[in-house]
């Protein structure tokens, strides 16, 4: 599920861990250090997601927020390290869709990253991914290799999600388990490995020979389209 994503954050070391969570997930990162320059970015890219810090010089998050929400309806998570009650029921009154606060493990992070991606694909309709012969329907849970209905385990079906909502982005191991959690009680990057081994047998013609479903050595995995443009 990748997508273009917006930071405004004015602390440049929290930015670039921002930036590096989010890269690592295979998302387009813009970094911006101020309220203004995050509203005409904003208005600029379109952005999937904006990350929205509280605390900014001139025109704070909230500010920020109240603009976004106006023009669009754009998801926004703010993070900041005002933690009070009041602070968080602000925030969500003007519109922010998640509010995260300082600590946070980049776990966390990223969970609701992919919480308010999935809620923004769903509402704009794009619930089925094709990839050469093979379609995965998030809606009805359901995948397809040449027009053939496969059983996928729900572990599976999430792995495949991740792949195909991103053809050709090779994925780690560590980055596939991610979208794990939950559904495997006990999960290592050998259990990746054992998931994409059954995978390939319902999904590839010739499953000792992958044509879809594709190994980058030293790295991780990548679905490909098998037919030819």
């Amino acid at each position: 599920m990748c997508a273009n994503v917006l930071v405004a954050e004015d602390d440049p070391k929290q930015a670039e861990l921002l930036r590096r969570y989010l890269q690592r997930e295979g998302h387009s990162v813009a970094v911006v250090h101020d309220g203004r320059t995050a509203i005409e970015q904003a208005r600029l890219r379109r952005p999937d997601l904006v990350l929205l810090d509280v605390m900014m010089p001139g025109v704070d998050g909230l500010d920020v927020c109240r603009v976004l929400r106006a023009e669009s309806d754009v998801p926004v998570l703010m993070v900041t390290a005002r933690s009070t009650e009041d602070d968080l029921l602000l925030g969500l009154d003007l519109g922010a869709d998640d509010y995260l606060t300082k600590p946070y493990s980049p776990r966390e992070l990223m969970a609701r990253v992919r919480t308010l991606l999935r809620r923004t694909r769903r509402g704009s309709g794009e619930e089925v991914y094709r990839v050469g012969g093979l379609t995965v329907d998030r809606e009805r849970h359901m995948v397809l290799a040449d027009g053939r209905e496969v059983e996928c385990t729900p572990a599976e079906f999430r792995i495949l999600e991740a792949l195909a909502a991103c053809p050709a982005r090779v994925f780690t191991r560590s980055q596939l388990l991610e979208h794990l959690h939950g559904y495997d009680r006990f999960i290592t990057e050998r259990t990746v490995d054992v998931h994409v081994k059954n995978l390939r047998k319902k999904i590839e013609p010739q499953p000792q020979r992958p044509v879809r479903l594709r190994t980058v050595y030293g790295v991780g995995y990548k679905l490909v389209s098998d037919r030819a443009p």
